[in-house]
């Protein structure tokens, strides 16, 4: 049997079979501009309450964050051992 000599495939075929398909590039693109926005708003609006601060590098005070520098055991109730 004589074999036939094939074509050469065109460059764009072997180039187009292993991007992602279109759909899902394009749903990606979405998803990145949607997370930029929502970041962009959320920096412009600040934080969402009064005494809410970021994270400071303070090395984890255990405080509220309202200065006052509270914890569980200031919480009436929250004592060890009290059995009752």
């Amino acid at each position: 049997m004589a074999e036939v000599p094939r074509s050469p495939r065109p460059a764009g075929v072997t180039a187009r079979r292993y991007l992602p398909p279109l759909a899902l590039c394009g749903f990606l693109l979405l998803l990145a501009l949607v997370f930029s926005v929502s970041y962009a708003v959320g920096s412009a609006a600040g934080p969402v309450a009064p005494g809410m601060h970021g994270t400071g590098g303070s090395g984890g005070s255990g405080g509220s964050g309202d200065g006052t520098g509270g914890s569980m055991e200031d919480m009436p109730g929250m004592g060890h051992g009290s059995g009752g």
